[in-house]
């Protein structure tokens, strides 16, 4: 019974979590509760608890989570400062006097809002909130309108400079150098937060790409569905949105230009995004200090929850593996018939479907942790099995009937929308990002050429 034990623990935190408890007192609460149980019955060394403060440090330490709190600041900045909002309407003005064009600029600015915030729910709210009435009132399909917009919101798990991206390059990065150890080599090689970048490029390029295609021919054979807007004026020249577009566009570049050049570290990069921002919204005069105050007090929220998720879940992973759960984990993979396709496909089906009730950051360090130092071991490459992970946590958070993106447009969206018209809308998104999954996993080199040939990792 004992030796089961990681699998309980496992299975108990899911439960937990679905009762709606506080994520990090949850995973603090249960590994606390097993310990306890491992102590009494005598199965559980306490030294694993008291690397505690060790783990701690590390955490607090960790240059790389730095950028954390600053690349939410900057996001958090651009949406209050109505510079997402001046963004959607200029493009809409420019795409909007053909068929399918507001869905098209939606898409566009879905891309640049994922490459500046990378928060998945202040995207689709702030499109919901500004695009969803505009696409009804001029006769969009619901269906169309609300899958393009949550479809859109979700880029920002994929596009760098995306938060989910720079949390699975540090736990990869210990868990690559684990797997290296695990196989005799003592002088492991690592991955950084650029690797990961620039390996999300290509697949992040195609998701926009195949977006715009679909809604593209949809419209072209199907205009009823998405009509050009009724106040477009075919006079109107781009000049005026390029000026808007430009600004918000070039703080993205130097941020994740200087990154993925090697000028500058995520950190640094994540410190002149945030003034950046703030420049921004000062010259868009937008800008005051109630407002200053309400994006700190934003971010202070989701760095602080990030944080206490992180001390919940290196807790949580200090006890698994007192309980021999990592040795659990790699016999059962080591024995699955199959080999690293099997094991590499139930840990995708697995992350897919906990995707409908945990949130990215507790998969991130609770999932990846315990089945990533395994799959590596098994000859799998570090930045592919991170991207991998990331379109598909993408996917699980659009799928019908639990993904989040759903509900954080159902909950800005009027109530002649429909929940089904929500699911349909999505139902073609989702299949391009399984698309593009399968893409991936014939072939790799989607995700690992690019950081081979500039980084040559």
């Amino acid at each position: 019974m004992m030796e089961f034990m990681p699998l309980l623990m496992f299975i108990a935190i899911c439960l937990v979590l679905m009762l709606g408890y506080p994520v990090a007192f949850c995973l603090s609460g249960v590994a606390l509760i097993f310990a306890g149980l491992g102590y009494a019955t005598g199965t559980f060394d306490t030294a694993f608890v008291e690397a505690l403060p060790n783990r701690l440090y590390g955490i607090i330490a960790n240059p790389i989570l730095i950028a954390v709190p600053l690349f939410v600041f900057m996001g958090v900045m651009l949406e209050k400062s109505r510079i997402a909002e001046n963004l959607l309407r200029a493009m809409a003005g420019v795409f909007g006097k053909r068929p399918g064009g507001i869905a098209l600029a939606v898409i566009f600015v879905g891309m640049l809002l994922a490459a500046s915030t990378g928060i998945i729910g202040a995207t689709v709210v702030t499109m919901g909130l500004i695009t969803l009435p505009t696409m009804l009132k001029n006769r969009y399909s619901p269906a169309l309108a609300t899958g393009t917009i949550c479809a859109t919101g979700t880029l920002g798990q994929i596009i760098p400079p995306s938060m989910a991206l720079i949390l699975l390059a540090d736990v990869l990065s210990s868990a690559y150098q684990q797997a290296q150890l695990k196989m005799g080599l003592f002088n492991p090689k690592t991955i950084s937060v650029a690797d990961l970048f620039m390996g999300a490029v290509i697949p992040g390029l195609l998701l926009v790409v195949l977006y715009a295609v679909y809604v593209y021919f949809l419209s072209r054979f199907k205009p009823e569905l998405a009509p050009p807007l009724d106040d477009a004026d075919p006079e109107e020249k781009p000049d005026s949105a390029f000026k808007i577009v430009l600004p918000p566009l070039a703080l993205i570049v130097v941020v994740l230009g200087s990154i993925l050049a090697g000028v500058a570290t995520p950190t640094e990069a994540a410190a002149v995004g945030a003034i950046g921002a703030a420049l921004l919204a000062l010259q868009n005069r937008s800008l005051d200090f109630k407002q200053l105050r309400e994006v700190m007090d934003s971010t202070l929220h989701v760095t602080s929850m990030v944080f206490l998720i992180f001390f919940g879940a290196a807790l949580f992973s200090l006890v698994f593996r007192g309980f021999g759960g990592d040795e659990l984990v790699e016999d059962i993979f080591a024995h699955m018939p199959g080999g690293v396709f099997a094991a590499t496909l139930v840990v995708m089906l697995v992350i897919f479907l906990l995707g409908f009730i945990l949130d990215f950051i507790e998969i991130t360090f609770v999932v990846v942790p315990i089945v990533a130092p395994v799959l590596l071991a098994m000859g799998l490459d570090p930045v592919w099995l991170g991207i991998m992970i990331a379109v598909n946590l993408q996917t699980s958070f659009l799928t019908p009937p639990f993904g989040f993106a759903l509900f954080y447009l159902r909950g800005v969206a009027p109530e002649s929308v429909s929940t089904a018209d929500i699911y349909r809308g999505v139902v073609p998104y989702i299949i391009i990002q399984l698309l593009v999954l399968l893409l991936l996993a014939l072939w790799p080199s989607l995700a690992t050429w690019l950081p081979g040939m500039i980084y040559g990792a």
